[in-house]
This record gives C-alpha cells, sequence and structure tokens, in this order.
C-alpha cells in the first residue's frame, strides 16, 4: 500500500487518533467508492462531509442545474453559480475540500435505464433525491446488487433516515417502510423546508455511509426522525416485510 502523503495524515489525524477507526479504518474510507443519487440539500451536506473524510471516490448523479431558490439551503452553491449543473459546481467545490477525492459527475435523470449501470460498481449508495419514484428505483437496484443504501428525506420541518442492507436475506429494505401510495406525495418545492433541516440529515447520512466504509457497527433496520420543531430524534424500528415485492 502506498504510504499516504503527509498533508493527507495531517488532515485524517482525527481520525487516525480514533481507536473505532485508526489507520486501517480510514485506509477503508480511502478506498470506499460511493454514489450519492441527488446534489441538493442532503446532497450539499452529504458530499461535503464524506469528501473531507477521505473517500477514495465520489460519484454523483444529478440532472439539475443551480436555481435561485436552491441558495437558502445548498451551501456548496453561491449566486455566480446558478444556471450552472449541480455536479459541475459540486465538482469544482469538492476539490477544493479534499483534492485527494475522486469526482465522477453524472449529469442525468436516474430511472430504471440506467440505475443498474451505477449501483452495480459502487460500495455504498446515499439517496439523497426528492421524489418517491426516483427512490424506489434506486432502492430496487440496491437490493438486485447487494448494496447498502443510505436513504434521506427532508421535507418542511421533518427529517428522516435509514441505512439497509447489504444483505436483504433477513433485513428490511426500502419498500418495508414505504409503500406505493407514496409516489404521489409532494416534494420540498410545494411543501416547503425549513434550511437546516436537510443539512441535519445530510449529516445522518454522511455518518452512517463512513461508519459503513470504516467497518463501524451500526443500527440497520431503524428510521430515525427528525423534528425540527422540538430539536428532538426518535428510532423506530423497521421490521422486514414478508410480502415485500423487492425483498421477500
Amino acid at each position: 500500500m502506498t504510504e499516504p502523503a503527509p498533508a493527507r495524515l495531517t488532515r485524517e489525524a482525527r481520525h487516525l487518533a480514533l481507536p473505532q477507526v485508526g489507520a486501517d479504518g480510514q485506509a477503508r474510507i480511502a478506498a470506499g467508492k460511493v454514489l450519492l443519487i441527488g446534489a441538493g440539500g442532503l446532497g450539499n451536506a452529504v458530499a461535503a462531509y464524506v469528501a473531507a473524510a477521505g473517500v477514495g471516490e465520489l460519484v454523483v448523479a444529478d440532472f439539475d442545474r443551480v436555481d435561485e431558490s436552491n441558495l437558502g439551503r445548498q451551501f456548496l452553491f453561491g449566486p455566480a453559480d446558478i444556471g450552472q449543473r449541480k455536479v459541475e459546481v459540486l465538482a469544482r467545490r469538492l476539490a477544493e475540500i479534499n483534492p485527494d477525492v475522486r469526482f465522477s459527475q453524472v449529469p442525468i435523470r436516474i430511472d430504471a435505464t440506467n440505475v443498474d449501470e451505477l449501483v452495480a460498481t459502487t460500495d455504498i449508495v446515499l439517496d439523497g433525491s426528492d421524489n418517491f419514484r426516483t427512490r424506489f428505483v434506486v432502492a430496487d437496484a440496491c437490493v438486485r446488487h447487494g448494496k447498502a443504501l443510505v436513504a434521506g428525506s427532508a421535507i418542511r420541518l421533518e427529517g428522516q433516515v435509514a441505512t439497509f442492507g447489504p444483505d436483504y436475506s433477513e433485513s428490511p429494505c426500502y419498500r418495508c417502510v414505504y409503500s406505493e401510495a407514496d409516489e404521489s406525495l409532494e416534494d420540498c418545492a410545494g411543501n416547503g423546508v425549513f434550511s437546516p433541516v436537510p443539512g441535519v440529515v445530510g449529516t445522518l447520512m454522511a455518518v452512517d455511509a463512513l461508519k459503513l466504509l470504516a467497518g463501524l457497527p451500526l443500527q440497520r433496520g431503524h428510521l430515525t426522525l427528525f423534528d425540527g420543531i422540538s430539536s428532538e430524534f426518535r428510532s423506530v424500528r423497521v421490521k422486514k416485510s414478508a410480502d415485500c415485492r423487492a425483498c421477500s
């Protein structure tokens, strides 16, 4: 294994000092490949922390362009970026945060025709998309390919995050939690979202992603709920559905 450069050792010193991570855990993080679906409010937060922590490769899929309405919560974008592709702006910002991370841009809308190729070649999938149709497509692909999925959502003053897989033989999948009827729910464009809530959820997603890469234990089959009014968290245990169309 190639010895890390002195600058990297300094940047990663706090991880190296953790007995739960150390040199071995950090090496696993540096060897990891993460696929992020969505470069919005959730994606900004999770991408910043995953890149700063030194993940080996970060693939970001998002077809959208920066809009002025994004700037209140998507903190990696500024007024000068309006009209540019989000993946292109993220590539520049994340290179400033950590130039050692390999960053791949996928400026497309994720659907059933392209999701398998992306999911099959990654270690962990982080879903920060803003609609249930995309979430179901991504979650089903994770089951097919046996990939861990960290899924987050934020709307109004509420947030949710859960980690599924990669072994779906006994543990629940995303469809065990949400029904097909949820596809009709509106996104934050119609319902609004409190600016810091996507940051809270995206940060929790980054925690689970880095724990997975480093080999740390984490709760699976639990849905973490964040209430922005009370600033409280609660955890709900999720059971595997016997009639789930994806994993049963």
